[in-house]
């Protein structure tokens, strides 16, 4: 092997170990831009939802341009749209983590919309209204089931170390190659 073939090799391996470590983020932040919200992704941890959307479906969510175009449904039909929003300071003893509900009804105060919203699978709706500022997206799709494996290895606390042993053998086989 001349010096010029290991150049294009160490060049090609450089390049693919970049791709490894920042494609996961480059297609995130195109999700971002293309679905106008800093969370186009989340991952369904209760079954508040069910029997529309179950525990481990994978959500994908769209920005709100227009809070006004919300759909709010009603408590006994479902047809209001399914948003995700950060429920803290909302209420006393709030959850740190988004919220996915159905809006069942909605107003404006003049300066903003407030949506009340309920889980299909619960009895009554959320103890408070959430305003609009609080909404991070509403939900435009689904995969069945797939977060399982991202519940599975948070839960258990093998996410990071698997991801450092998948990364160094990654690394292992370039640099091997």
């Amino acid at each position: 092997m001349n010096k010029d073939e290991n150049k294009k090799k160490i060049i090609v391996s450089a390049f693919l170990l970049i791709f490894a470590f920042t494609g996961s983020y480059l297609i995130y932040f195109i999700l971002q831009i293309t679905l106008n919200t800093p969370t186009p992704m989340v991952v369904v941890v209760s079954r508040s939802m069910e029997p529309n959307i179950h525990v481990g479906d994978l959500l994908f969510l769209r920005g709100v341009d227009d809070p006004s175009q919300i759909k709010a449904g009603t408590v006994e039909d479902m047809t209001g749209d399914v948003i995700v929003y950060d429920p803290r300071g909302l209420w006393p003893g709030a959850p740190n983590d988004p919220i996915v509900h159905r809006v069942i009804d909605k107003y404006h105060d003049g300066q903003r919309w407030w949506f009340l919203t309920k889980g299909d699978n619960n009895n009554c709706p959320d103890p408070a209204w959430i305003p609009e500022e609080n909404i991070i997206g509403i939900v435009v799709g689904r995969i069945p089931y797939i977060g399982y494996a991202k519940i599975f290895l948070t839960d258990s606390g093998l996410l990071i170390p698997l991801l450092v042993i998948l990364s160094m053998l990654l690394v292992i086989s370039i640099v091997w190659d």
